[in-house]
């Protein structure tokens, strides 16, 4: 540690925004100790000040060497060259902006010039030039590595924007993304924050589950630990019937094609919401469709009606048991099939065909007879009743197969494209039972906490890409349209996505069927969320497979050691605010290390990202193989 209480050196040389400093000394201290602080020494990605009457012009230290001004005989014998008192040290500058009226911004009005004299760069100063105004709230990050300060970062200028965090395996992405949150949550406005604001996390490997995360109570955060490998074990998240029912979201997860599937999938969600998905309506609208099937029964495809049947017994008749019913009913429910039997074209006896197991007669001008009239009515109420016991999920897969029965009845042909759709509908609708919760919008508040951690590590791989687009689609209409009925942004909605490449990926994988449309869902949230106080904040050890644009909208950055060579590309194509000095030492930086960049930070900074307590990181550590070698089992 060295004592220097005058100027470091002097310009000596400018070049545009490059200038080289002579030092007055050749000391290359790593410490320095500067007007009663103790500082880092002048190296290179340090920041120093140049004196230009009252105006400071900031600077950052891209190289130095030494030069030998004593003389320059080569030969063994005389060789005087580079001994005490015999050389300079040049430091070389790349210009920054400029501190005045006790503001920092970046500006070319000011250049260096020959003759300026260079200082240390004061931690006020370097609060300006982080973009920490003075009384501005801030909170705690960890600390500048070539300064060794405490470093601040700005609330409103970060939180009120798009983040990404960006780093390789082991670097200590998930750990920033923690302490970011961690120490918000820990800042002064707290409780203000947690009544205003609504957080989601996606988890995609379970780190985010221990009981301390974010330093939260199980008051103010909720862990829902979904499990497509165990019913059983699995919770549910809430879905409001207008987000399930969007006739875009389930074209996508139905994979429906745009020649007639999609088209069907359409017309028939806009019947089930005209009719509210109401149970007696519905079973009004199913009765009607065989009465209909049984009418016309000589222009529709053969034994249709057999098909309205098996609808009716495989999802329905398991509720039967518990309605009071005669036991005639009983018999001809029981026996549906045949009571309901379409006779050959040559049974007609004068006026009137004869069917309902000669006990019923159906005469011309559509017109039943009484005792047919009464069976309807009471199978109205039974199938009422069967819809009431239903879940969403199963009222619209049945609703949806009878829609099916209503298009094909009078089309064979349609079949044939229809077929294949419905059993992707079973599928798609068998997989989001399991793990989640359609209810009404009144429900959403009692359901989801100020934290709500999703943590998906025991998810099939469709949830996996589902579940998050349904959850953003709904938190993104329910901010957007709260907004735009105050006309105000009186709350923010945060969604936080870890290991992001899984959902929000540009690479075309076969066995993704939403991947465009869920692409396009995030894009429209980055793009206008901010308007709406939404804001999204994605980490992902992989920037090159995340969506360009989605990247492109990113408003600030931590990138953490990043190697490989497309994934540095998207960074230095993506970072505006990077410097090629800057860019050149992300695959340097060691574990904690990154670089803060974007609109919130006026330059680039490196910084080291303090570490939360052990019982309240998220469980990202690597695995210590000796540790689990080493321990000693009774019998081994």
């Amino acid at each position: 540690m060295k004592r220097i209480n005058k100027s470091l050196g002097v310009i000596v040389s400018v070049d545009g925004s490059i200038s080289e400093v002579g030092m007055y000394e050749l000391s290359n201290d790593p410490q320095i100790l500067w007007n009663g602080e103790l500082l880092n020494g002048p190296k290179v990605g340090a920041l120093l000040t140049i004196k230009q009457n009252d105006v400071k012009i900031i600077a950052k230290v891209i190289n130095e060497k030494i030069i030998d001004q004593q003389n320059n005989v080569k030969s063994k014998e005389f060789d005087n060259r580079y001994r005490k008192n015999s050389i300079n040290r040049i430091v070389k500058l790349k210009t920054q902006g400029v501190i005045e009226n006790n503001q920092f911004r970046v500006s070319s009005s000011y250049v260096p010039m020959i003759g300026n004299e260079v200082i240390i760069t004061a931690k006020e100063d370097i609060d300006l030039v982080y973009g920490i105004k003075e009384g501005a709230p801030a909170i705690p990050i960890g600390k500048t590595i070539f300064e060794n300060k405490r470093l601040d970062i700005p609330i409103n200028e970060l939180f009120a924007s798009h983040i990404g965090i960006f780093g390789n395996t082991g670097s200590g992405k998930s750990n920033t993304l923690h302490k970011l949150y961690l120490n918000l949550f820990n800042s002064k406005y707290r409780d203000n924050i947690l009544k205003k604001s609504q957080f989601f996390v996606f988890d995609f490997n379970g780190e985010y589950r221990g009981k301390n995360i974010f330093g939260l109570n199980e008051n103010r955060r909720k862990i829902i630990n979904l499990n497509t490998q165990n019913i059983e074990k699995s919770d549910k998240i809430f879905i409001d019937k207008d987000t399930f029912l969007d006739g875009d979201i389930l074209t996508i997860l139905f994979d429906a094609k745009s020649g007639t599937q999609a088209p069907f999938i359409l017309r028939a969600l806009k019947t089930y919401k005209n009719i509210n998905a109401d149970s007696e309506k519905l079973a009004k609208l199913e009765v009607g469709l065989l009465k209909t099937l049984l009418v016309d029964f000589k222009r529709t495809t053969p034994n249709i009606e057999e098909q309205w049947i098996e609808i009716f017994e495989k999802y329905l008749y398991q509720y039967i048991k518990e309605y009071p019913v005669s036991e005639e009913m009983r018999a001809k429910l029981n026996d549906l099939s045949n009571l309901l039997k379409i006779p050959s074209s040559g049974y007609i006896q004068s006026k009137k065909t004869k069917y309902f197991n000669d006990e019923d007669y159906f005469y011309k001008g559509e017109v039943f007879s009484k005792s047919a009239v009464n069976f309807f009515e009471k199978l109205t109420k039974i199938i009422t009743y069967c819809l009431c016991k239903c879940n969403e999920f199963s009222k619209l897969k049945i609703f949806l197969a009878f829609q099916m029965i209503y298009v094909t009845a009078w089309n064979s042909k349609m079949s044939e494209y229809l077929g294949p759709l419905f059993n992707r509908i079973l599928n798609v609708l068998d997989s989001l039972e399991r793990t989640i919760k359609v209810g009404e919008k009144e429900e959403y508040s009692n359901f989801y906490y100020p934290v709500t951690i999703i943590s998906l590590v025991k998810c099939n791989l469709t949830t996996k890409r589902i579940l998050p687009m349904l959850v953003a689609k709904m938190l993104y209409n329910k901010q957007k349209s709260t907004v735009i009925k105050d006309n105000l942004v009186k709350n923010s909605m945060h969604l936080i996505i870890d290991e992001a490449h899984n959902i929000l990926s540009s690479v075309r994988e076969s066995s993704d069927y939403w991947q465009n449309k869920r692409l396009s869902a995030f894009e429209e949230i980055i793009k206008e969320g901010r308007k709406f106080g939404f804001f999204l904040t994605i980490a992902s050890q992989r920037p090159a497979d995340i969506f360009p644009t989605i990247m492109s909208q990113l408003h600030n950055f931590f990138v953490h050691c990043l190697v490989n060579d497309k994934d540095l590309a998207m960074v230095e194509n993506t970072m505006p605010t990077l410097d090629k000095n800057t860019f050149s030492m992300i695959p340097l930086l060691g574990h904690g290390e990154t670089v803060l960049t974007g609109k919130a930070f006026p330059i680039s900074i490196f910084a080291k990202i303090d570490h939360a307590g052990k019982n309240y990181r998220p469980k990202s550590d690597d695995v210590i193989l000796t540790d689990i070698w080493d321990v000693k089992e009774s019998g081994i």
